[in-house]
């Protein structure tokens, strides 16, 4: 079964919509709960009408700091709500209205009377910001600065200096279905929520920590989830509320944000400034690498984003050095959005090296091979396997690179300037301890079960198709269950770690089941966690690389993209057609991000510009024509047991670079600020021809 094209095996659920959502549950006796959002951006309440809200025929309660529940320490600051009076950031939690209806309680929210004691407040983010500082580490863990050699001494003495600064904006996940939370109380004294996440173990410690309960008497549950990009990774404010009203009302209720709600509560990407300094010899050889990123964090929580990281990995260099810094700003927490770090560092790291391609006059593919590794440059550990080379060439192939031009500005279609642009892509291979229990059932069928979750990747056909082949039967006698915290403890669905993870347990119960006769009744336990720590020290990454065409019209400045191909090596590609899925989106997701998407902040209110689909601008059929995604064959028996990489990040790694760069090749100018907006490039022709 694994490496075979499989449908999906929950497809006939959701088409149908018997497919249960967080926010879709039945519940008897269900009451709603509303957020009532700050409106200044510092400060703190002084007063909130919560008489004449509760005088509202419908209103049952009212959620404030004067009656909230005290939390304790649930490992993430931003959970603390309604605390205290205090407004960190515009869309600050400040009350939650809960209603016998969704309607009442979104009206009395929203015509709640607020007043607050406003504060001046801060939202500006640039790199040159005076309060920036280098922070103590960078997500999840990772050292904050790295240093091999003297790089300004390398830099001083190279004959090819590219020295550029480059920015990416504030983009907002965006998932299709909302951050939703139904919790209902139990006879027994459980507490049972249904919610929209990435991990329902993770969510469910967060809560037991937040709510000073035993692990048994909570339970969360998340079977679908509509999307996530990292927005869920974490419990988010939402989940938190339902369970605090839950619990102080004894009846079950239902929190979910709106997509305004959204853009202030459940995380966001970060603005970045990257310095990037490249050295090399004049046949493009590097002898040094400097990537210093500058980014943002709320005041609540410091987030920062491991966005010089992929420098670290990428390219042959005897002098290297890394650095992040960030400001604390009145604005919300920004978190995980697909590939966080490696997805904006990317950007700024491609682009320098095609600059350097450019200044050394090489053909951008030749160079990156030319500075192929054989060991990763900061660690110095040997790689489990790195088939970028096979990547570049594959993919130049079949893009038909070898007949490019090098030269800017030469081809043309009417009144469209064509050009094409590659880059190189890598995502870290990771996995984490997971437990997974298979039972033989009486009628010859098996039963997984797995803390999975499935943010529509596909995973849930992964794990099944991975069972029934350790199992030794047809797919149809194996039944995968997912997304519940009693199933123990599991890697989130995130870090590209998931099935990597997730199967390293599901084979080693199928295994032991198996060799223990799988009478029927029987079931097994199997937890990863020591083999995981077992693996030999290696650097562990995925490689890819996109080659993009674009069209730019000469009129206008708008960007169309005839073709994409995107060649990734992902270690055991168990289910290619849930795979090429997920590439296809990422790579959408990647020419989104290159040209349209973008969070502008207000710095008079301290709010973001656009809350909704309507104002936030992502690609759409009309913006690329066709897409071809690639796997090269790559065997890595030093992964996990199945020698799977995760893929669900890689293919966003590099895609805005291969656009900038064939702008650059189309047009002959350079654009070093996301997004490349009709604007941009017109203001960039006026600029280059003075």
């Amino acid at each position: 079964m694994t490496g075979e094209a499989v449908t999906r095996v929950e497809a006939r659920e959701k088409v149908t919509g018997r497919a249960r959502y967080a926010g879709e549950y039945p519940v008897d006796g269900l009451v709603f709960g509303w957020v009532v959002s700050s409106t200044v951006a510092r400060g703190r309440v002084v007063d909130l009408g919560v008489d004449e809200a509760l005088a509202t025929p419908g209103v049952v309660g009212v959620l404030h700091p004067g009656n909230a529940p005290t939390l304790g320490d649930g490992g993430d600051p931003t959970l603390q709500v309604l605390q205290d009076d205090r407004v960190a950031h515009w869309g600050d939690v400040v009350a939650l209205v809960v209603a016998t209806t969704p309607e009442v309680a979104r009206e009395v929210a929203e015509q709640m009377r607020v007043r607050y004691a406003q504060e001046p407040h801060d939202v500006t983010f640039s790199a040159d910001h005076p309060r920036m500082y280098v922070p103590d580490h960078v997500n999840p863990a990772n050292v904050t600065e790295t240093s091999n050699g003297d790089v300004d001494a390398a830099l001083a003495t190279a004959e090819v200096v590219v020295d550029r600064t480059y920015t990416t904006p504030a983009e907002h996940n965006n998932p299709m279905e909302p951050h939703a939370s139904t919790a209902v109380p139990g006879d027994d004294g459980r507490l049972t929520i249904y919610d929209s996440n990435q991990g329902s173990y993770r969510v469910q410690q967060s809560l037991t920590g937040l709510f000073t309960m035993d692990d048994g008497a909570l339970r969360v549950l998340s079977e679908h989830v509509g999307g996530g990009f990292g927005a869920k990774g974490t419990p988010r404010p939402n989940v938190v509320l339902a369970a605090m009203a839950a619990l102080q009302l004894g009846r079950p209720v239902r929190v979910t944000l709106t997509r305004q709600q959204m853009y202030y509560l459940t995380g966001y990407r970060t603005p970045t400034a990257q310095r990037i300094r490249l050295g090399a010899q004049p046949d493009g050889r590097l002898v040094a690498i400097d990537h210093v990123a500058s980014s943002q964090t709320s005041t609540i929580l410091e987030f920062t984003e491991q966005t010089a990281l992929i420098s670290r990995s990428m390219y042959a260099t005897d002098t290297l050095h890394t650095n992040h810094r960030v400001v604390r700003l009145d604005v919300p927490t920004p978190r995980w959005m697909r590939a966080p770090g490696e997805a904006p560092g990317g950007f700024a790291l491609e682009s320098a090296i095609d600059e350097l391609a450019e200044a050394c006059r090489l053909d951008p593919v030749e160079l990156r091979i030319r500075n192929e590794p054989s060991v990763e440059p900061v660690s110095g550990l040997p790689f489990s396997s790195r088939s970028l080379v096979a990547c570049l060439r594959e993919g130049a192939r079949r893009f038909g690179w070898a007949e490019r031009d090098p030269r800017p500005g030469l081809r043309r279609d009417g009144r469209w300037l064509l050009g094409s642009g590659v880059a190189a892509a890598t995502y870290p291979a990771r996995a984490s301890g997971t437990k997974a229990s298979a039972t033989a059932e009486a009628d010859g069928r098996y039963t997984v079960r797995v803390g999975a979750a499935d943010i529509g990747t596909g995973a849930r056909t992964v794990l099944t198709q991975i069972a029934a082949d350790t199992l030794g039967v047809p797919l149809s006698r194996v039944r995968v269950l997912i997304g519940d915290s009693d199933f123990g403890p599991a890697q989130l669905a995130g870090g590209s770690a998931g099935t990597s993870s997730w199967s390293w347990a599901v084979v080693q119960a199928c295994r032991r089941l198996r060799t223990r006769g799988a009478a029927p009744g029987l079931t097994v336990t199997a937890d990863s966690s020591g083999a995981v720590k077992a693996r030999r020290a290696l650097a562990r990454h995925a490689y890819g690389c996109h080659f993009v065409e674009v069209a730019v019209d000469a009129d206008t400045g708008e960007i169309r993209v005839p073709r994409m191909v995107g060649v990734v090596a992902g270690g055991r590609i168990v289910n290619p057609l849930t795979a090429r899925s997920q590439i296809l989106g990422a790579m959408t997701m990647g020419l989104s991000t290159a040209l349209f998407e973008e969070s502008p902040m207000d710095p008079a209110f301290g709010d973001f510009v656009g809350h909704d689909l309507a104002t936030y601008h992502v690609a759409a059929n009309a913006d690329v024509r066709a897409v071809e995604v690639v796997f090269v064959d790559e065997d890595d028996d030093q992964l996990n047991a199945n020698g799977i990489k995760g893929i669900g990040e890689i293919g966003i790694v590099g895609v805005t670079a291969a656009v900038a760069n064939a702008v650059w090749h189309a047009t002959g100018v350079r654009h070093r600020d996301l997004p490349i907006r009709p604007d941009r490039v017109l203001t960039g022709w006026a600029a280059s021809t003075g």
